[in-house]
């Protein structure tokens, strides 16, 4: 049975990059301490990182559900139902899922607990510049605050209702990897016109920054600013044109409904 005085305030079955991104976030940042987190995971060498970081790892997952306030379950959603098993006959007072394709009525369905939080963080919280969707709806006040402060330790968060969860993953869940696929092939293309990587990489991330952050200072929309480095007739309407003529709108719109269909095959 879960103790009425967890030993622990969050406590996290998986302990892979998003997990560590997380939790290395919130002691940063020091929402929480280091001995306020308990782990586990079956990789000893994770372990033992965490172990080095002050924070109580092992090897198997009751103990960590019988003794935390808040458990992120940041397992593969394959292996959710692996987990559940182990878990049978402890109450989880309050899971925060960060698992794509998995409602919350499954997870309570699965796990025996009071409310769920479902939750799509991105890989860039490692490096505290993420985005989470989170719908906390369930949650009362004092664990709706927990787990917005969570994860604002590493970014930014955006409130949802469940049913934006599948678009959410298909936009910035997945996204950061659509913009590698940019960089990665913008590199290339100025590799193909003789730059060396080294110039050819700069450029593009240096591109692809200062356009976020003009985009995220100005009060333009997207529109007007691509006008803005536009000029009629000029290289960049080459280029524009060029896209339109490939469909790299549609490519995109595309991409992002193939992602959330997976995400929606996942909840099945």
């Amino acid at each position: 049975m879960q103790t009425s005085s967890p030993k622990y305030q969050l406590g996290i079955i998986g302990c892979g990059f998003m997990a560590q991104a997380v939790l290395f976030g919130a002691i940063d940042s020091g929402f929480l301490t280091a001995d306020e987190i308990i782990v586990s995971d079956p990789d000893g060498v994770k372990r033992q990182a965490m172990e080095q970081k002050g924070i109580h790892a092992v090897d198997e997952n009751r103990s960590v559900a019988q003794s935390c306030r808040y458990l992120l379950i940041a397992v593969k959603p394959q292996a959710f139902e692996s987990v559940a098993c182990e878990l049978k006959g402890i109450t989880v007072p309050v899971a925060l899922s960060i698992m794509a394709g998995k409602s919350k009525q499954t997870v309570k369905n699965t796990l025996s607990c009071r409310a769920v939080a479902r939750i799509m963080p991105n890989l860039p919280c490692a490096v505290g510049e993420g985005i989470t969707g989170i719908d906390a709806s369930e949650l009362d006040r004092e664990s709706r605050e927990f787990v917005f402060r969570l994860f604002d330790a590493v970014g930014k968060t955006v409130a949802v209702d469940e049913r934006e969860i599948n678009a959410v993953t298909g936009i910035s869940g997945s996204g950061p990897a659509y913009v590698y696929l940019f960089l990665k092939s913008l590199t290339e293309a100025g590799m193909a016109q003789g730059l060396s990587e080294e110039k050819a990489v700069a450029l593009a991330l240096q591109t692809v920054k200062g356009g976020v952050a003009m985009a995220e200072r100005s009060n333009n929309t997207f529109d007007e600013l691509i006008a803005a480095v536009s000029s009629k007739g000029g290289t960049t309407v080459a280029a524009l044109e060029s896209f339109k003529r490939d469909d790299f709108s549609g490519s995109v719109a595309r991409a992002v409904n193939a992602c959330v269909k997976r995400a929606e095959e996942l909840s099945q």
